[in-house]
């Protein structure tokens, strides 16, 4: 449409409802707006922020929107400015554990690519650390390469301390190690003590001494912290790469919960739980034929009719990194909707 030709963004100031004439549609907030969700506040902010003032219309279309809310009863009179926060990474700092490949490795080079600087974290892949961090150093930022076990609290600490002791800051952990053996879940002999005293010591413990570790340097920041654990849909599907490896992610998710309640205000905890990831992982925990048929299986169904990638996680992580900054203690699935289709989710 003609910028001439459109009318105000919003008409009806001060109203219980809102159109949006040049978008062709119209939303009802009617007495809904009192109680919606952050969701919702978002989805209408992503198609405010396009909107060009029109003629005769002095301010924007947020503007008008953030002075008709505070109309309406019961608006809790938060400026609308605190729910679309947006996080700056520009000389931020993060550690991500276990990066030196697979999800960590697209985390690193993403956040490196919006101007924060990175801790590369590897447990055996030295070779592979340095190439993501030679990636994320031609993307403008600084970078630190560390060989470490995150079972091993001394590890852990000696992660937080360089990053200190080279930047003086510490503002997002991304907790990506993980392990697992490859076991059916109906070979119960498969998986003994050790292997789950393994499992539980990199996925559930490692968690758990990093976010300490880390703790200890956010609460005295003024911004604070964040943190996200990359859990699974394991955790939520009891399905994955073996019993102790979904008991750990659980145990991940659980973990992140009652963090998240503990350590804000000052730190924001959630977890990303990917389905299916494709890459190096499970190709050599699964074989080639296995993998290639689970690929298939996955994507067919998938309401989406896609399995993960290593990117495609990394961006689920930086949603919550950069997001909305009021969201602590959630989990989002990311999977193509495949969780959907899995038993144990449709019989709820």
């Amino acid at each position: 449409m003609d910028r001439k030709a459109r009318p105000c963004c919003w008409k009806n100031p001060g109203s219980e409802r809102f159109e949006q004439p040049h978008w062709g549609g119209r939303i009802a907030l009617e007495k809904v707006l009192p109680i919606v969700t952050i969701k919702v506040i978002i989805a209408i902010e992503k198609w405010c922020s396009h909107l060009i003032p029109p003629v005769g219309c002095e301010t924007s279309a947020l503007e008008d929107f953030t002075r008709n809310c505070a109309n309406l009863p019961n608006w809790n009179h938060y400026s609308i400015k605190e729910f679309f926060a947006v996080k700056d990474l520009k000389q931020n700092v993060a550690i991500i554990t276990g990066s030196s490949s697979g999800v960590g490795a697209a985390t690193a080079r993403l956040l490196a690519s919006l101007g924060c600087n990175v801790v590369i974290n590897y447990n055996s892949n030295a070779e592979g650390a340095e190439q993501v961090a030679a990636d994320c150093r031609q993307l403008g930022a600084e970078t630190l390469v560390l060989g470490g076990n995150v079972a091993k609290d001394a590890d852990c600490h000696a992660l937080v301390d360089a990053a200190m002791a080279k930047w003086g800051r510490l503002d997002v952990l991304v907790n990506n190690a993980g392990t697992t053996k490859f076991v059916d879940h109906s070979d119960l002999d498969g998986l003994d003590s050790d292997d789950f005293q393994r499992i539980y010591g990199v996925n559930v413990i490692g968690c758990y001494q990093m976010v300490r570790a880390a703790n200890a340097v956010m609460q005295q920041q003024a911004g604070g912290g964040v943190v996200v654990n990359v859990a699974s849909t394991a955790a939520i599907t009891g399905i994955g790469s073996s019993i102790a490896y979904a008991a750990s992610k659980g145990a991940m998710v659980t973990l992140t919960l009652s963090l998240a309640r503990a350590l804000g205000p000052k730190l924001r905890i959630n977890a990303v739980c990917p389905g299916f990831i494709e890459g190096d992982w499970l190709l050599e925990g699964l074989g080639q034929q296995k993998y290639e048929e689970l690929i298939q299986f996955n994507r067919k169904n998938a309401p989406l009719g896609v399995t993960a990638t290593p990117d495609t996680v990394a961006e689920a992580i930086l949603y919550f990194i950069t997001g909305p900054q009021v969201v602590t203690g959630e989990t989002m699935i990311v999977d193509g909707g495949r969780h959907l289709t899995m038993t144990p989710m449709t019989r709820r």
